[in-house]
């Protein structure tokens, strides 16, 4: 998912501008025209161990990713899609080897300082044919204050398979800190509740870094989580997919 970072760096630097050769007004109309009312982006990565919420998606191996965004500025309306090879379909038993999400949405501004960002994602695993089906829709909610945010999705179907878990819920809290020289310090903390299913229950965390080289953006992060083995342990080869690791994400936005 997109988060349409070079749209607003392109507005202040044309704000910047204009502001050094015509009066305030006419800088305020250049910034406004910087951010066209309806965008589209592209993005792609290549990551060296595919985690969501802290379990591994490939069984600790790599894997490619990609994605398209729309956005109507003024309404703060969006829709997207984003996909990435994954193995722990197989793995489980059944078949498919992508996953595809499919979200839309509303984000804006609360206050000056109060943002809101509230949606329905689906996550897509064609043909998985497992016992219960993986595919997942959940519904979102997320308030931001300066660089911290907490954010809050419900299961509203069975969660990735695990049988009669509709409702589930997972807490996310982060922040992504701005430490000078493009560096930005990224923190994340969440809890994952399923639904009778308290053994695959688990708390997941991260601490890491990302910086725009301006032609790709890299992030570098170490990742673990407190979850059950027995829960998260891959089929196929027997290793722990929430075990502490470090990641590599080298991605491009356009």
């Amino acid at each position: 998912m997109n988060k349409f970072a070079p749209a607003a760096a392109l507005a202040a630097a044309v704000a910047a501008l204009a502001a050094t050769a015509a009066p305030a007004a006419l800088a305020q109309e250049a910034a406004a025209a910087a951010v066209p009312d309806n965008a589209v982006s592209f993005n792609v990565a290549a990551i060296s161990d595919y985690r969501y919420r802290g379990i591994s998606q490939t069984r600790l191996q790599p894997a490619l990713q990609g994605g398209a965004d729309y956005v109507n500025n003024p309404a703060g309306l969006y829709v997207g899609a984003w996909a990435s090879t994954i193995t722990w379909v197989k793995d489980a038993g059944g078949d498919g080897s992508v996953e595809l999400d499919i979200y839309a949405g509303k984000r804006g501004q609360l206050t000056a300082d109060v943002s809101y960002d509230v949606g329905v994602l689906t996550y897509v695993y064609a043909s998985n044919q497992l016992p219960v089906s993986a595919n997942t829709t959940e519904v979102y909610g997320q308030l931001g204050y300066g660089p911290a945010y907490v954010k809050y999705s419900h299961a509203v179907t069975n969660l990735f398979g695990f049988a009669d878990s509709k409702n589930s819920g997972y807490l996310d809290l982060g922040a992504n800190i701005e430490a000078g020289d493009g560096f930005v310090v990224n923190l994340h903390a969440g809890r994952q509740e399923v639904k009778h299913n308290d053994a695959a229950s688990y708390t997941d965390w991260k601490l890491g870094v990302t910086k725009d080289f301006g032609v790709v953006t890299g992030a570098l992060a170490v990742i673990g989580t407190n979850a059950n083995e027995s829960a998260y342990t891959s089929a196929a080869n027997g290793k722990f997919l929430g075990k502490n690791a470090l990641q590599l994400t080298i991605s491009k936005v356009f």
